[in-house]
């Protein structure tokens, strides 16, 4: 549950900014159509962010995700693009790199992502079901109720779910990022995605085929995720100048 501004309140922003990156602004959806709100002067590296149904299943923020790479396309032909996703949107950010190769992404970077599912979905997919399901809504929690087809799809892969058709389709040639969560400077670790999850090389269609950079830290964005996206992106720079 979050939105393109987890980054800037984080301190992901921020440390991309003084790492040399523009701030190009916020995506979201009005009418359907993309808007852009804030957002600098144009300079030769910008992050955007953006904002997703986040409670809708993944097949449907992927059209909007769809959407909004379009958009970003038409206003910068030509120039290569980098995905980077937090949690499930890792798993949108492959989901769209898959349903789309002919659409070049040069890297895709995901953070604390469940790419081979997560029992946290399905403790919430097994909480909406129950009978007692109607309180959540009373409790003030009804996105519970509303997430139900998301958790479907986050579940731990099995045949018939989301993840196990993604996890066995070809993929498009591309740099491959696993940031994971090793439990360290965190009393707990991530306790929403574990970290055998969050490694793409542990996808049957990619194995060998994602650089893994362990961090630590709990599930949520920290300014550091914003260090180490910066040193990522640097090194992604180098490798395309070499």
């Amino acid at each position: 549950l979050a939105d393109g501004q987890d980054w800037r309140q984080s301190g992901v922003a921020d440390n991309l900014r003084r790492s040399g990156w523009s701030d190009g602004g916020n995506l979201l959806l009005r009418w359907g159509r993309p808007f852009l709100r804030g957002g600098g002067p144009p300079t030769p590296l910008r992050f955007y962010t953006l904002d997703l149904e986040s409670e809708a299943p993944l097949m449907y923020q992927e059209q909007q995700l769809a959407a909004y790479l379009a958009a970003l396309r038409e206003r910068h032909p030509g120039e290569p693009l980098i995905l980077a996703g937090h949690s499930a949107g890792g798993v949108l950010g492959r989901l769209h790199m898959v349903r789309n190769p002919e659409q070049p992404v040069s890297a895709l970077i995901t953070i604390a992502s469940p790419h081979l599912g997560t029992e946290s979905a399905e403790l919430g997919l097994q909480a909406g079901q129950s009978p007692l399901s109607w309180v959540t809504g009373l409790l003030g929690a009804d996105t519970l109720n509303r997430s139900q087809g998301l958790y479907f799809d986050l579940a731990r892969e099995r045949p018939g779910n989301l993840l196990f058709w993604l996890n066995r389709q070809r993929h498009p040639e591309a740099h491959y990022i696993s940031v994971v969560r090793n439990g360290e400077d965190s009393l707990f670790g991530d306790l929403v995605v574990p970290e055998w999850s969050q490694d793409m090389n542990r996808v049957q269609a990619l194995y060998g085929r994602s650089i893994r950079i362990e961090a630590g830290g709990g599930h949520g964005l920290s300014e550091d995720d914003g260090l180490l996206l910066a040193r990522i992106l640097a090194r992604l720079r180098a490798s395309r100048a070499g």
